[in-house]
């Protein structure tokens, strides 16, 4: 072989060496410093079933994300016959689908700000072919979803926006579902608080008049003074108080006082102090007496404090004949006279909603019912182990799922979250929070969460609970309780979860051994 042969040959051989090294090398995550594709979370698990039904769900959520109408990117959509997005429920799914996807959880919220009309209307919702404008449609303030998705993210281009659209969507409430000038949100149709086929709506429009939610129907009473629209409201302005704060805008302190204003008028109009629950009033100043989860909705934005919440909580949520089924929690209270039985499909009549229990973390901790939660969280959880699928309500008492379509994201996503919450570690802004208790008929579980500070491990058998962050043992942990702690994992504080007094031990490198006893929802601050 010549000189030059040789040279030509080692060139081409170098070159192959460095395009094989190049193909093998893993693309990098900017924003977690790990290989694309490497998963977020893991989950595993000897318990019956519980492991395979957590990835089933996380696998049905990728398939969700999907374009629709109007927008350039993916987006989570609701799944099972819902094919699209709605204002209630998609940015809340998007935001708690976060923890996986930082860019889904903003386009769940774009979507609606980017089609938003000049006055300030947001669309209903966003199907594959077309925008919704029959309605208003909302529970979750989207104000107080973009605010957290801002709080996982950092984007301030994503707040500034989520911050303006919302400000033009108070406007729009205020000035056409204010009609009677009480200050609260006015209902005009069934589908504007999202209560298909509910007692509530009996015999009134499902939408607005043209598919236009600027107009009442001349039916009935309307319009409704709603208390549940009324509270979205509320935590909306408290949202955007928050926002105004963030961005240095000097209304934060309009938007607290607007709140307020709304929440002193729900309290006085909405809510009777006889039977402890808040109604629909007619435009004829009388109450729609049917108790149902608007209930709970005024309740996911703390509308009422700590007093007056734990007189609701004994009469209406923790009493077993309205809302504390063995499935909690019924659409409408099972002793109520308009309860609809039979638990036909797509009813707020009566069935235990996925949507309400993926909502109900939002006020059981809020309100210092952590022990209550996990029981509920621990019965979903049973009802979907033990189901073919997900799909979207199931009967208070048997815990059986209306049969229906399949791939419900609002169901995957209760299982995803309840997951997380009852057997796994969460990042809540610069806390951790640790749920060191073992899953029902399991000798073993782990927990892993790639965050942009660490890997977090949750790793719990038969005697104890060990939490790692970045590789690093912060703690052992002997008894079920959750764990607070700073993302250094500093313990912050220790919260009881389990309905009988516990014995705690908590062993810490280079500290002493802490013992304590902890009761139900004992919060102890060392």
């Amino acid at each position: 072989m010549t000189d030059f042969n040789k040279l030509y040959h080692s060139v081409i051989y170098f070159l192959f060496i460095i395009l094989l090294t190049f193909l093998c090398i893993k693309p990098v995550d900017a924003k977690t410093s790990k290989p694309a594709g490497t998963p977020v979370i893991v989950f595993q698990t000897d318990a019956w079933g519980l492991e395979n039904k957590f990835n089933a769900a996380l696998a049905g959520l990728e398939k969700n994300i999907i374009q629709v109408y109007g927008y350039a990117n993916p987006v989570l959509v609701e799944g099972a016959e819902y094919a699209g997005i709605w204002l209630e429920c998609g940015p809340m799914e998007g935001a708690i689908y976060g923890i996986i996807n930082p860019q889904v959880a903003k386009d769940n919220h774009r979507i609606f700000f980017q089609q938003q009309h000049e006055d300030g209307y947001l669309p209903c919702w966003v199907r594959k072919d077309r925008i919704g404008t029959a309605q208003i449609q909302m529970v979750v303030p989207i104000a107080a979803t973009a605010f957290s998705v801002f709080q996982m993210t950092g984007d301030t281009t994503f707040l500034a926006e989520a911050y303006q659209a919302c400000v033009k969507w108070d406007s729009w409430l205020e000035k056409y579902r204010n009609t009677r000038k009480t200050g609260l949100c006015e209902a005009f149709c069934e589908y504007d608080t999202g209560h298909d086929n509910s007692p509530r709506w009996e015999n009134l429009p499902k939408k607005c008049p043209e598919d236009n939610a600027r107009l009442c129907p001349a039916v009935g009473s309307l319009p409704y003074l709603a208390p549940d629209l009324s509270a979205t409201v509320y935590g909306g302005r408290l949202a955007l108080a928050q926002m105004a704060r963030q961005l240095g805008n000097p209304d934060a302190e309009k938007w607290t006082m607007k709140a307020e204003e709304t929440r002193r008028a729900l309290l006085a109009l909405c809510f009777d102090p006889e039977t402890l629950c808040f109604y629909d009033l007619d435009k004829n100043n009388r109450f729609i007496r049917i108790r149902g989860d608007a209930l709970t909705r005024v309740l996911s934005e703390h509308v009422v404090d700590q007093a007056l919440f734990e007189l609701i909580y004994t009469q209406q949520i923790k009493n077993p004949q309205a809302f504390w089924t063995p499935y909690p929690l019924p659409s409408i209270a099972a002793d109520d006279p308009k309860f609809v039985r039979d638990i036909p499909r797509n009813s707020w009549g009566g069935a235990s909603q996925a949507l309400t229990a993926l909502r109900a973390p939002r006020w059981f901790d809020h309100y210092g019912k952590s022990t209550d939660l996990v029981y509920m969280m621990g019965k979903w959880i049973q009802a979907l182990v033990k189901s073919d699928g997900f799909r979207q309500q199931i009967d208070p008492w048997s815990g059986e799922f209306t049969p229906a379509g399949d791939g419900y994201s609002p169901a995957m996503l209760v299982m995803l979250d309840y997951t997380q919450r009852l057997y796994g570690v969460r990042q809540e802004g610069n806390l951790l929070e640790w749920s060191c208790l073992l899953p029902e008929t399991a000798t073993r579980s782990s927990f892993s969460l790639q965050t942009s500070g660490g890997k977090l491990e949750l790793n719990i058998d038969q005697n104890a609970a060990h939490l790692k962050i970045a590789g690093q043992v912060v703690a052992n942990v002997q008894g079920a309780c959750r764990i607070v702690t700073n993302n250094q994992g500093q313990l912050i504080r220790i919260i009881g979860i389990c309905p009988q007094p516990v014995a705690i031990t908590i062993n810490r490198p280079g500290r002493e051994n802490l013992y304590l006893k902890l009761n139900p929802d004992m919060v102890y601050q060392p």
